[in-house]
């Protein structure tokens, strides 16, 4: 085989392998671009799907993203499986306060999920919402991740905030956003759904 097909044929190769691990470049929303892969905490994880939220119509808030190790449509998967997972949402406005993400937080907890388990977990949804007390502006990003055996740690405008350990609360935290009672655009969109 001559230099030049071997040449060819390598480079055939190569797009074939790098279109079919899904490093097709970045996605973008609004915008924002989402890499397709990240690395987080030694692991490899591609993007599950992406959303983006708008109030009264035209306000674009934020947009979203959803990395998982084993990418999948299936939302009880999202929410129980146990392997690392990362969301990373970035801001778009100037109007979303603390108390407004705070707030939001908590009352998205309360409706994505059943009461007796809100009760139960008040202290460690209270304690996060704690964490988000700066206000947000366009820029500035917030990132879950949950590692299984750690828990949910929250990066807050690139500042380590805190753990909450276990799963319980990283299952509440993910049937908020992609659960039954989820923001269907949202929902849609990070199960990539095509919302």
């Amino acid at each position: 085989m001559s230099r030049r097909r071997f040449a060819c044929a390598m480079a055939v190769v190569f797009v074939f392998m790098v279109t079919g691990t899904g490093f097709a470049g970045d996605v973008e929303i609004l915008g924002v671009k989402f890499p397709t892969e990240k690395t987080i905490e030694g692991k490899t994880l591609k993007l599950n799907g992406v959303s983006y939220l708008k109030k009264l119509g035209f306000v674009k808030v934020y947009a979203v993203g959803l990395y998982l190790e084993t990418p999948t449509k299936d939302p009880k998967e999202v929410i129980e499986s146990e392997q690392v997972k990362y969301m990373l949402t970035h801001y778009l406005t100037s109007r979303a306060t603390a108390k407004k993400v705070s707030e939001g937080f908590i009352e998205l907890m309360e409706k994505g999920n059943p009461k007796e388990m809100v009760d139960d977990n008040r202290a460690d949804i209270d304690k996060y919402a704690s964490w988000l007390n700066k206000d947000m502006k366009p820029g500035l990003t917030s990132e879950s991740v949950y590692v299984p055996g750690t828990g949910l740690t929250l990066t807050y405008q690139g500042e380590v905030r805190g753990t909450i350990p276990g799963n319980t609360f990283a299952h509440m935290y993910y049937r908020y956003n992609v659960g039954e009672k989820a923001n269907k655009k949202i929902r849609e969109g990070l199960l990539g759904l095509g919302g």
